[in-house]
């Protein structure tokens, strides 16, 4: 028997944790952290358990989660995170949980090591050492290393980046450790013009990008292309892809836009700086996404090659953090003069959706305008998250943009190319290299300008349109006027900060803006300031101030003029406020974004913790949520220090979250769980959190030799139409203590629950789940439970396979709760195993059945069979109930209602589990192969490999059509003997619609089989035979079932009367086959083939 404190995932081919999740195919995961315990989440990305590492069993996990957004951090990474050692995304599960991310770390923890000091070195070593790590790539960049460590090496290699020694802080970073990043994963800036920006004008003035080289860094480029061909100087292959080709087609129709010859279509479509070199750089794979560590490494790559402009239609969510490779994009500028041209994302209208690394300092962020230079929809806006700066810098042409694509590539198949060799598509990715383009003009130009002068020239020339800086920047790129530019100012925005609230007494921020003559007359120019308030209107007079209102800028030298922000003038109007400082003259015009933030109403909060013994904690950590958050991170983590943590926050309602540990050098040494449900922040506030009133928590299930497996607490707290839940996970309920701070909550928004699971031998487990609304949280709980007082749920675990494992997974739902975590417990299969379950409090149950397969090759239980044990259901105290999982005969399942097939628009979708047990279980097992093939009036529109249940959706033309779906299933006799193989096939006709499910029958087959999958041979049996879906009841028009007791070569008709076929069972060692063809009233008709549903013993 083994136990962990884990929902075990499905296989490939079964289904998610829950009934319709299991049955639809949604397939649960197991996520390892940098610690080595691992999370599993379900197929929405929501975690469901948890599994500690080895020797890790009794550390505390905290676990905090909103909106769907789930944090599990265990309690010797905390202090870590809030210092900024280690990236909080190794701890985010639905960051951890998205296809890119699960299918990035598919080899292992894919991590960013960055050394700093004396001990570098032996901090490298240390990290090579970590069982099998391996380092992928240097990035001398950031003094660091890309490292690979295989998941079942994870804790060797927390040891290596984290040191115990130091005494009273509990786990620092090791000596020679800067910090960990996660490895993370961008995407190409595709969102689902060279006239415009005056590329002719200086293609006539002999600017054409000669002897200037771009570096496009995106999924490849087509060399063959004829716009493209002789155009590349090198490429190289960083992404995991197999070599430079691409199939995706991103990379091609970037570079033609940058310096595409228009070769194929007689210069129609030809680039911005067509004369221009390319740089290819593969950092994205063939589905579009990339690791950071292979982007980091592409820029250096560049760099290296003697790139001048560095082209990045890529990017992914900004953090208030700098990441690794906004890190990068400043340190290669400003060492190296290179010149980074980043799309700012496609995340939409909404503020502060600016992505990473576009939200770097030294990157020239790209927007998106259509052809009459209106912002896209699409574009992200700034401010930059963390410090309010103006971000993005500019805008290019983005909407439908037609250039190269290779024919066969991804974006050629779902968009068409049209004319052959080009395709039209949207994006900031499109934006971005036509001022990569831009800027390669310039420098041909002006060859000695490093990247800030082109920057400059770039921001300071643009066409404005009627948006505020953090929508467009400067505006639209003009490169035509770009070459006449001689005028550029440093820096080419201005970010004045923010500025606390109250504003009354607001000292006036002033910043330098210095303009610079690059050319060989003096130039007088006209300053004038216009400002613009967070609602949009103009800013009050004498908000945003010049010091002079005119400049002259020698030949060759600079001019300083002076940009004030009088922040007392805002009156009540407190937030973002942006300016255009615009300076005219000598027939140019310069133009320079700035923004300041007028604090909203905000206050200091202190969160004093005392430990035990009464004094400053010496380890405790402290978490602020803040309610009503529509951008940004609502959770807040200030650093404690001496027991004190201090942060200023927005007026507001927050929920405060702390933990005060016993022992500062040993977390496991018992903590105390302190809480402010609510506390309204209208002023300075200050809060005491004393550990020596916590009180212990005490649960007792009736049999004293129980051994506690999975302790897992929460509080929820909802407010202002949004919710936060903050839990712990941890081995017993000994671990933790509890406090509840400030006054009662008696508006029903605060609920409380406790979740716990017991066992004794080899099968039998107690399960505990109470809570609900509260007025305030326990400090302390004690609660005793009979055997009276719970319900008893005897489950019988089928296996026609020898010698296999599994386990019962009892999930609770509480009215106030939703799905709380569990755990599990393997045992030898066929076999019964009793649940004692809880039934206060409305509690309800789901039971989740895993059959356990061959470990991996880490060392951890692989699962390959599961279903779930009946829908979500409540017990009444003091009753046995009996369920039965995983007997025969498996086979298909619908009702029209949670399992079907489904149309939504043009897409034709499965949703149909093609091996529920013999029970009606929705579930099934891992699948040898699958294949599923859609006709559309007799010629074939689609295949792949996936099951009807779980696979990829058929996109089929609008009008009505007769249609033939039909799917193949087989799998390994030795994951189970029985239903090896099914063929399903289905008829209708159908034509575009909303959402509604298609008129599909099957047909089920349910004899009493044995858990062995053995009936007695050679007796004559009746076999219960039932239709379900669109055929049911009234409907049912002609039904026809068959037998094979030669594995399907040959099939014999039987006659269903009254519900049931009688047939005789097999001879000892065979097995029998079913089959069914079923046709509804209306013409829809379906069959099905069960092959080998059970043997004769």
């Amino acid at each position: 028997m083994t136990s962990s404190a884990v929902a075990q995932p499905d296989p490939r081919g079964a289904s998610g944790a829950r009934a319709q999740d299991r049955s639809q195919g949604g397939e649960s995961r197991q996520l390892t952290l940098v610690t080595g315990d691992r999370v599993t989440v379900d197929a929405q990305g929501k975690p469901v358990a948890f599994r500690p590492a080895k020797g890790r069993e009794h550390i505390p996990v905290q676990r905090m989660s909103d909106k769907g957004h789930t944090l599990v951090i265990p309690a010797d990474a905390h202090r870590l995170i809030v210092s900024g050692k280690l990236d909080r995304r190794l701890f985010d599960v639905t960051e951890l949980s998205r296809p890119e991310n699960l299918r990035a770390q598919r080899d292992g923890l894919k991590l960013i090591v960055g050394y700093r000091g004396k001990q570098a070195a032996t901090a490298k070593a240390e990290v090579r050492d970590a069982g099998s790590t391996e380092v992928r790539r240097s990035l001398t960049s950031l003094n660091a290393e890309s490292v690979t460590t295989p998941t079942a090496d994870a804790p060797a290699i927390w040891k290596a980046l984290t040191d115990r020694r130091a005494g009273g802080e509990r786990v620092t970073t090791a000596a020679g450790i800067d910090r960990v990043w996660l490895d993370g994963v961008r995407r190409a800036s595709l969102d689902k013009s060279v006239p415009q920006i005056g590329a002719p004008e200086a293609w006539k003035a002999g600017f054409t990008g000669k002897g200037v080289k771009i570096a496009v860094l995106d999924t490849g480029t087509d060399a063959t292309h004829p716009d493209l061909k002789g155009q590349i100087l090198a490429e190289k292959n960083f992404s995991a892809a197999k070599d430079t080709k691409d199939r995706v087609g991103h990379g091609t129709h970037v570079a033609s836009i940058a310096a595409g010859t228009g070769a194929k279509s007689g210069g129609k479509f030809k680039g911005v700086a067509p004369d221009a070199k390319l740089l290819a750089g593969k950092v994205l794979d063939d589905d579009g996404y990339g690791d950071d560590s292979g982007i980091l490494a592409g820029m250096e790559w560049a760099v290296a090659q003697g790139a001048d402009i560095v082209n990045l239609s890529l990017g992914g969510p900004d953090t208030p953090e700098v990441d690794p490779l906004e890190a990068a994009v400043d340190k290669l500028s400003a060492e190296k003069g290179v010149l980074f041209a980043i799309a700012a994302g496609n995340e939409g209208s909404g503020a502060g959706t600016v992505g990473s690394p576009g939200s770097a300092n030294a990157a020239l962020t790209v927007g998106a305008v259509d052809d009459q230079d209106k912002l896209a929809d699409f574009s992200s806006r700034g401010p930059r998250i963390g410090d309010g700066a103006v971000k993005p810098d500019v805008t290019a042409p983005g909407v439908d943009t037609t250039a190269a694509i290779p024919s066969g590539s991804l974006i050629a198949k779902e968009v068409g190319e049209n004319p052959a060799g080009y395709a039209t598509i949207s994006g900031t990715s499109m934006a971005t290299p036509h001022v990569a383009g831009a800027a390669a003009l310039l420098k041909q130009q002006h060859p000695d300008w490093s990247y800030s002068e082109l920057k400059g020239a770039l921001t300071a020339s643009t066409k404005p349109g009627a948006y505020n800086p953090f929508q467009q920047g400067s505006g639209r790129i003009a490169v035509d006027r770009a070459i006449a530019q001689t005028v550029v100012a440093d820096p080419v925005s201005v970010s004045f900060g923010v500025q606390q609230w109250p504003h009354t007494d607001d000292e006036p921020a002033t910043e330098k803006v210095t303009y610079r003559n690059l050319g060989t007359s003096d130039v007088t120019l006209d300053l004038k300031v216009t400002g613009t308030g967070p609602a949009g209107k103009p800013a009050p007079a004498g908000f945003f101030t010049l010091g002079t209102d005119k400049v002259t800028v020698p030949a060759g030298g600079t001019a300083e003029a002076t940009l004030t922000a009088d922040t007392r003038l805002g009156g009540t109007a407190d937030g973002t406020y942006s300016a255009y400082l615009v300076a005219t003259g000598g027939g140019q015009t310069v133009r320079t974004a700035a923004a300041v933030e007028r604090e909203v109403e905000s206050y200091e909060v202190t969160v004093k913790h005392l430990g035990r013994d009464g004094r400053p904690a010496v380890y405790a950590d402290s978490t602020l949520y803040r309610f009503g958050v529509d951008s940004g991170d609502p959770f807040l983590s200030p650093q404690v220090v001496d027991g004190t943590a201090k942060i200023r926050v927005p007026k507001g309602t927050y929920v405060v979250n702390s933990t005060v540990y016993n022992d500062p050098d040993d977390v496991t040494k018992g903590a105390d769980w302190i809480a402010r449900p609510k506390v309204a922040v209208t002023e300075n506030t200050t809060l005491t959190f004393d550990a020596r009133k916590a009180k212990p928590v005490k649960i007792t299930v009736p049999d004293a030799k129980a051994k506690s497996r999975l302790f897992s607490p929460d509080y929820v707290v909802e407010e202002a139409n949004s919710a936060v839940s903050f839990g712990w996970l941890t081995e017993s309920p000994a671990d933790i203590r509890t406090l509840h701070s400030g006054p009662k909550i008696t508006d029903g928004s605060l609920a409380q629950h406790w979740v716990s699971t017991w066992s004794k031998g080899a099968s039998t487990e107690y399960d505990i789940a109470v809570g609900g609304t509260v007025k305030q949280l326990a400090t302390g709980f004690d609660r005793k439970f009979s055997t009276a007082q719970l319900a008893k749920v005897k489950i019988t675990m089928g296996s026609a396979a020898p010698k296999k494992k599994g386990s019962i997974t009892a999930f609770p739902f509480l009215p106030t709760q939703g799905g709380g975590w569990a755990t599990s417990i393997e045992q030898k299969l066929p076999g019964t195993r009793t649940l004692y379950v809880s039934t206060a409090d409305k509690a309800a149950w789901s039971f989740d059945f895993d059959q356990q397969g061959p470990a991996d090759a880490d060392g951890w239980p692989t699962y390959e069979a599961n279903y779930q044990v009946g829908a979500e259901s409540r017990y009444k105290a003091g009753k046995t109930y009996a369920k039965t999982v995983n007997t025969g005969v498996f086979g298909p399942l619908l009702d029209n209602k949670n399992y079907g097939i489904v149309r939504e628009g043009n897409d034709i979708t499965g949703a149909l589990p093609l091996l529920a047990d013999g029970r009606g279980n929705a579930g099934g097992m891992l699948f040898s192969s699958a294949k599923t093939v859609l006709y559309r009036n007799g010629k074939k529109l689609g295949q792949n490999g996936d099951p009807v249940a779980g696979g990829e959706s058929f996109r089929v033309p609008a009008g009505a059509a007769d249609y033939r779906l039909t799917t193949t299933v087989k799998h390994s006799a030795k994951v189970n003997p029985l239903s090896t193989r099914v063929d399903a096939a289905w008829t209708f006709r159908s034509k575009k619609t909303a959402f509604t499910m298609l008129p599909v029958s099957t047909v089920r087959f349910t004899p009493a089989v044995a858990a062995d999958g053995r009936v007695k041979a050679g007796k004559t049996v009746s076999v219960p035979v039932k239709v379900h879906g669109a055929a049911a009841g009234k409907n049912l028009k002609s039904l026809k079932t068959y037998v094979s007791y030669n594995g399907g070569k040959t099939w014999k008709k039987v006659t269903v009367k009254k519900g049931r076929i009688t047939v005789k069972n097999p001879a000892k060692g065979k097995a029998i086959s079913f089959a069914a063809k079923v046709t509804d009233k209306k013409g829809n008709t379906s069959s099905v083939k069960i092959y080998s549903a059970y043997f004769g013993k």
